[in-house]
């Protein structure tokens, strides 16, 4: 009898298995397991979550705009500087659940949302919804969904900012110059920059250094560096 302990040849799935750790290694990541479609029940639930809270967030930070008056008068463009705010749930999924369309879905339930308790803006938030999510989603998918950084959901927030900033030059400020449409691009860039970009991966990094978020790839990201 044959006592050779020579490990059998690895299967194609586990082979595919060690290739994706190996990859998600490399980058620093922690990615959502492959295929990127296949969500799991959790992702859905924690996404429609992200959605309906942030529903409320934007009510309320509807209300700002009116402490914003005064600057506005003087300068109108300086609307801008709230936008980034309302790109926040579309870059929070992602960077939390880290698959297709987690960003236009979390967006979008959160337009329907606001719209439905009443938001100032109606129908237009919707159209708002899908553009925000798509600016997110454009940044992820460029990278193939395998680049979680700072850099990148900057990338995000700022290209939601333009796809706003276009349906906003033409449906809400169409009288304006384009001197004043330009300084509001400028506006909307830096914020969505700060409080999109930047604000997001920070509240999705602190999450997921409590553990929080430990069923999803933010959560073994930020879990282990901060156990380590």
């Amino acid at each position: 009898m044959s006592t050779s302990s020579t490990p059998a040849a690895p299967s194609g799935r586990a082979e595919k298995t060690t290739q994706a750790r190996a990859s998600s290694a490399s980058t620093g990541q922690a990615l959502a397991r492959r295929p990127l479609l296949a969500y799991r029940t959790v992702d859905l639930v924690l996404t429609v979550a992200i959605g309906v809270v942030f529903a409320f967030v934007f009510l309320a930070w509807g209300q700002v705009y009116t402490l914003f008056t005064p600057l506005q008068t003087v300068l109108p463009p300086s609307v801008g500087l709230l936008a980034g705010v309302w790109f926040l749930p579309a870059l929070v999924a992602m960077l939390i659940v880290r698959r297709p369309g987690a960003a236009v879905l979390a967006e979008v339930i959160a337009a329907v949302l606001e719209m439905a308790l009443g938001g100032q803006w109606g129908i237009g938030t919707v159209v708002s919804g899908l553009l925000q999510g798509g600016g997110v989603e454009i940044a992820f998918l460029v990278t193939a969904y395998r680049r979680f950084t700072l850099p990148v959901a900057i990338a995000g927030g700022v290209l939601s900012g333009i796809l706003e900033w276009v349906y906003e030059r033409f449906s809400y400020y169409p009288e304006w110059s384009w001197a004043s449409a330009w300084a509001l691009l400028g506006f909307f860039i830096v914020s969505a920059a700060l409080l999109c970009g930047v604000l997001g991966w920070l509240i999705v990094r602190a999450l997921g250094a409590t553990g929080a978020l430990s069923a999803f790839p933010a959560g073994r990201q930020w879990g282990r560096r901060s156990r380590a």
